[in-house]
């Protein structure tokens, strides 16, 4: 329903502690139909949220921000690169590498597999859940260049 592999293993994360937590409400009959109901209207209230739409999807959305014709455009663009830097390398284990090869080294995800001797599905995985990170990080304090 997501069209979103990682979006997708997270909602049914949210069913199973959904379920566990209303298990006092299950009456013992056709728990398949009562997990299902409750992975779908998961995923109907994902779908409705305006979150996915604001939050920045792709790595490029911080340059957008400096228009790098001016001089003050290039220092704002050296800025952005140096918080994401900044921000990149204070994350946690193996987040902290996967972050720092993908979003400031701009490698792609095969490269930093083979570099780190690592599977392809979970450097993706690290990459998301890095992205997360990052945007936990910008959304709870102000950047100095503005909101996004």
């Amino acid at each position: 329903m997501t069209n979103n592999y990682f979006e997708a293993e997270d909602l049914a994360q949210e069913t199973f502690l959904a379920a566990y937590e209303h298990l006092e409400q299950f009456d013992g009959e056709h728990e398949k139909a009562w997990l299902c109901r409750i992975a779908m209207n998961k995923c109907l209230d994902f779908l409705k949220k305006d979150r996915r739409r604001v939050l920045p999807q792709e790595e490029t959305v911080f340059l957008d921000f400096a228009d790098t014709d001016t001089v003050e455009g290039q220092v704002l663009a050296q800025e952005v690169k140096w918080e994401l830097q900044k921000s990149c390398e204070n994350l946690p284990s193996p987040y902290k590498e996967i972050a720092v090869a993908y979003f400031c080294e701009e490698k792609d995800v095969a490269e930093i597999a083979a570099e780190q001797n690592r599977n392809i599905k979970t450097v993706q995985t690290q990459i998301y859940r890095a992205r997360a990170k990052l945007q936990k990080i910008y959304g709870k304090e102000q950047m100095p260049w503005g909101k996004i």
